[in-house]
Parts: C-alpha cells; structure tokens; sequence
C-alpha cells in the first residue's frame, strides 16, 4: 500500500496455505526469510529488477514512477491452528504508467514448503486526472520452485476505480486464476476496494477477493505512515467460509518506499 495503501498476491496479492505452527519453527523461518528479503532487495537495487501496489490484496489503482521502488514484508497469522505464511514483495516503476514486481509466495510454518516467486506487471491504461477515474490492467505468472503442486500458474485482472475530492477511493474490477493456483480447478470473479484516508497519517481500507478460493477474504484494515517512507498495515483477514471453524487471520505488512 504505497502511495496509496501492496500482493495480490501477497500474489498479494500473498497466497494463505492452510497449516499449523510451533513458535520456534516460526521464527527460525522468519529469520530466515528475513535474510532472504535483505538478499533481494539488494539484488533488486543492484538490476532494477522488481510486486505491484496493492490495497492490502487487492491490487491499487496506483503505479510507481520511473525510478522508484517499493519493498514490502508480509506476516499473517492464523489462531485456530497457528499457521504462519511471509511474503517478500518487490515493485519498481518503468515508466508509461507501468509497474513490475516481484512476490515470493509460497513460504509457511509448519510443513512443507511451497516457495513461488511470481513475477508480475500493472499498467493504468487511463489516468483520468482531475476527473478521479482510472482503469487498470495487470497479471501475474507463478512458478513453483519447491514442492510443485503445478507447473506455472497465471493471475489475470482488470479494474475501475474512482477517486472523489474527498479522497475516497472505490476500486472494482474481475479476476481469473488457471487451475492449481488459488483452487483446484480455474478460478473467475470480482475484486473490489475502498480507501478512505483520515489525515496524512492514518488511511483505513478493506478489500474483498469473491469466491471459495485461497484468496477468497474479506480484508479491513488500517495503514500508518511511521515515516515518510515507511509504512505499517495490520488487518484481519475473514474468510468467505468457514469462518465458525478457524477460516480468518492477522496479517500485518511493512513497506518501505525509495
């Protein structure tokens, strides 16, 4: 959520494998990913290489200008079994309204590993400026690097939003997931957002990925600016089902922008 509130695929837009936990596994993996997400950047800095802006999951209407970047770390945390999944995202701006990014999903406590870096592109094909409204296009490729439930996978999606003078912001648009990504079988439906920003600080937001899917949330939440650069999401993510037997989680995110 940069310039605005960074996932899908946490493709957020970060994917939630279901999972249980012990806290001292947790950690040694969060140190571990923590090490990874320092490796990246570098290498990200070092070849411009780079996720795109999103709400919380749900991809934003924003993208980055020519030359900047954006890094995120993802947490999320389930209490009904203690799963825990972290994301390294990546977005860096090339210009024409045009971002590319890198998530790497996949990676959870307890179990088996299922690390997938999923390179991914956003272009805002109409900015209408003073008129609030744009449209938006983006998609995402997975490709499995351990454990492989599939291949490659793809994500692909378009959208509308539409800013007012009172800065809120609604986003609304369809998705489609290949098989083995987010489902068993192929995946289509809606993805939609609002943003309401309080001050300079503080902006709250929701977004809501439709469907009996991986993805499938509704995700209210909060962003504060701890920093010009830095800034600190925590949300709560409930299911579209099964929430009576443990389907919601904590995810909480950082972003740094330079």
């Amino acid at each position: 959520m940069p310039t605005s509130v960074p996932s899908p695929l946490n493709t957020a837009l970060p994917l939630h494998w279901r999972c249980g936990s012990r806290s001292q596994t947790a950690l040694h993996l969060f140190l571990g990913t923590a090490a990874l997400l320092a490796g990246l950047l570098i290498t990200m800095l070092a070849v411009s290489a780079s996720a795109q802006e999103t709400v919380f999951n749900v991809p934003n209407a924003d993208v980055l200008d020519r030359g900047k970047f954006y890094a995120e770390f993802d947490f999320s945390y389930r209490p009904s079994d203690g799963g825990a999944t972290y994301t390294p995202r990546f977005v860096a701006g090339a210009g024409h309204r045009i971002e590319v990014g890198i998530n790497v999903g996949g990676l959870a406590t307890p179990g088996n590993q299922h690390t997938t870096p999923t390179p991914n592109i956003k272009w805002k094909a109409y900015d209408g400026g003073d008129n609030g409204w744009a449209f938006v296009v983006g998609d995402n490729v997975f490709l499995p690097a351990q454990n492989r439930r599939y291949n490659a996978g793809n994500y692909a999606y378009l959208e509308f939003a539409k800013a007012w003078k009172t800065k809120t912001r609604v986003t609304a648009g369809a998705y489609y997931f290949t098989r083995d990504v987010v489902s068993t079988g192929q995946r289509a439906g809606g993805q939609f957002a609002i943003e309401q920003p309080i001050n300079s600080r503080l902006t709250l937001a929701a977004d809501w990925y439709t469907g009996d899917q991986v993805l499938g949330y509704l995700t209210p939440g909060a962003a504060v600016k701890l920093t010009p650069a830095v800034t600190w999401y925590i949300l709560y993510q409930i299911g579209n089902h099964g929430v009576t037997d443990g389907n919601h989680q904590l995810l909480t995110e950082v972003g740094w922008n330079f």
